[in-house]
């Protein structure tokens, strides 16, 4: 009895809404411990953590997803971008069975560790098969669901922990049942997984021409090979990808030539997200809002509308990401956090009451205030929110996804997401011993460091917005136009088509031309 093969659905916009459940898991495991921390039952359990120990919680994930993006970009050369996601699920299943079952703080973090590595794989694999199978004019809008749905997934597990805290039956029930929830969009994935295609570019660069030829075709031109998209955009394929085979080989070509370029753009822009310190409101939320006076299901439920406010601003960045670009949205957004963690600290610095023994013994919680200071903090703590949603959050995927090459762009997809949770790590650990040590003054860090994101993205980050991704490769050769000159659209593909349509090309569509002339042409675009 042969493999099952299953029919394959080549609606793009289908197509992401199942892969990125990827990163609704990804929202799951982040707030499945923000609702949850602030609990009696999860505060008596696991003995009060707080300081360095909540951090290792916390910080556990973003470790386990470390070591998932280092292994994602050889997993996926060699069995596809799809088939990664789908490897990535079990991991996802055991490292949940682990946080459903723990005992105590060890097994807890070993489970959210071991979640982590399928975060890292999913994490960086779903945005490279969106796209590589995204048309040009679309691509940015495509991997902003990536971004929507870590978001839904952070305001359903929210409200689902904050829902499972009522639960009395027994002392550990309430998050032993919200964390056994975390099992339902993994398997809703696996399922899923199945009925979606390879991607045209991965089937190209392990030689499987034909496939990807229909592949191609299948999702951009309704089964036509012979589509003039889908010619020029095969040639553009295929001769890249040859000139790439004549470069340099290993870990030289994400450095050697203006590669350089792609490699500090790409895991920069992840970095900068983290370094944005957005994460002290995703995961630390709960204490921002007790720190303004905001306690009990009041604090919670406040907690929970920034999550919503999450999902308005990324479903509002779909309709416009590629008719304003990235640069824009990257830096504005950057120097827009940077004034509210300014407002923030100022606030919380000049009007806050000092608590030695921090707020009912939570030690994180040092300063509070009350009145109008508090109503500022907790308004610049949901501007700042929405205007991450609307400009980093989802941009620095989109971006980091974009920058490289078809031969680098698995593991150059996987060395961005490292750089992303290497802070991420950083950052969920050092946060809370923050809040206990230089309190507000965490906020006026952050703000520098958003300032400085802007003043990077000006200078080293060019517009990929409307360009495929054979042509974004120009941008950062040595010699391409300097980052502040470029815009959106203006894509060489686009004339290529017109003149396959006009009859200009040569005859003979895919096939047409030599090895040697697809080269030469591919040594030319690069």
């Amino acid at each position: 009895m042969g493999p099952l093969h299953f029919p394959k659905i080549n609606n793009v916009y289908f197509l992401a809404s199942i892969a990125t459940v990827g990163g609704m898991l990804f929202g799951f495991d982040i707030s499945s411990m923000s609702a949850i921390i602030g609990t009696q039952q999860y505060i008596n359990y696991f003995n009060n953590p707080h300081g360095i120990v909540q951090g290792g919680i916390g910080a556990a994930l973003a470790g386990g997803s470390v070591i998932g993006a280092i292994i994602a970009g050889p997993i996926s050369n060699r069995i596809g971008r799809r088939d990664a996601i789908f490897f990535a699920c079990f991991w996802w299943l055991l490292g949940t069975a682990l946080q459903t079952s723990c005992n105590g703080i060890g097994m807890l973090i070993a489970g959210r560790f071991i979640n982590g590595i399928c975060v890292g794989i999913t994490s960086s694999q779903v945005p490279v098969y969106l796209a590589e199978i995204s048309k040009k004019e679309t691509r940015g809008s495509i991997i902003v669901i990536q971004q929507w749905a870590i978001e839904w997934g952070i305001f359903i597990m929210y409200f689902v922990g904050y829902g499972c805290s009522f639960i009395k039956t027994t002392p550990t029930a309430s998050f032993r049942t919200a964390w056994a929830i975390q099992f339902v969009p993994c398997i809703i994935l696996m399922a899923g997984i199945p009925f979606l295609p390879r991607s045209p570019r991965w089937l190209a660069k392990v030689g499987r021409e034909k496939e990807a030829i229909q592949t191609l075709a299948n999702i951009q031109a309704k089964g036509n090979t012979h589509h003039p998209l889908v010619v020029a955009e095969w040639e553009e394929i295929t001769t890249i990808l040859a000139a790439e085979r004549e470069g340099p080989k290993g870990w030289r070509k994400f450095f050697k030539g203006g590669m350089w370029r792609r490699t500090l753009a790409g895991t920069s822009v992840q970095a900068w997200q983290q370094l944005s310190g957005a994460n002290v409101m995703t995961y630390y939320v709960v204490y921002i809002f007790e720190m303004a006076n905001l306690t009990g299901n009041t604090g919670l439920i406040s907690s929970g509308i920034q999550y919503a406010i999450f999902i308005v601003g990324t479903a509002a960045t779909f309709f416009f990401i590629d008719k304003t670009g990235r640069r824009p949205l990257l830096i504005y957004g950057a120097i827009c956090m940077g004034i509210c963690m300014f407002v923030v600290g100022g606030m919380l610095g000049r009007y806050g009451t000092y608590l030695p023994n921090g707020l009912k013994g939570n030690l994180s919680v040092r300063v509070q205030v009350t009145g109008s200071p508090a109503y500022t903090v907790i308004a610049f703590s949901y501007i700042l929110v929405l205007v991450y949603s609307l400009t980093l959050a989802p941009i620095a995927w989109v971006y980091a996804a974009e920058v490289w090459s078809l031969e680098t762009r698995a593991t150059g997809m996987a060395l961005a997401s490292v750089a992303n949770w290497l802070f991420n790590f950083a950052i969920g650990l050092f946060i809370p011993p923050g809040f206990q040590n230089i309190s507000w003054k965490l906020f006026i860090i952050f703000g520098v460091l958003c300032i400085g994101a802007a003043i990077q993205a000006f200078f080293t980050y060019p517009e990929t917005a409307g360009k495929t991704l054979e042509e974004i490769e120009i941008m950062f050769r040595k010699g391409g136009p300097k980052p502040w000159n470029t815009k959106p659209g203006d894509s060489l593909l686009d004339q290529k088509i017109l003149e396959m349509e006009s009859g200009g090309k040569k005859e003979g569509g895919i096939a047409a031309g030599s090895e040697e002339e697809r080269v030469e042409y591919g040594e030319k675009r690069v």
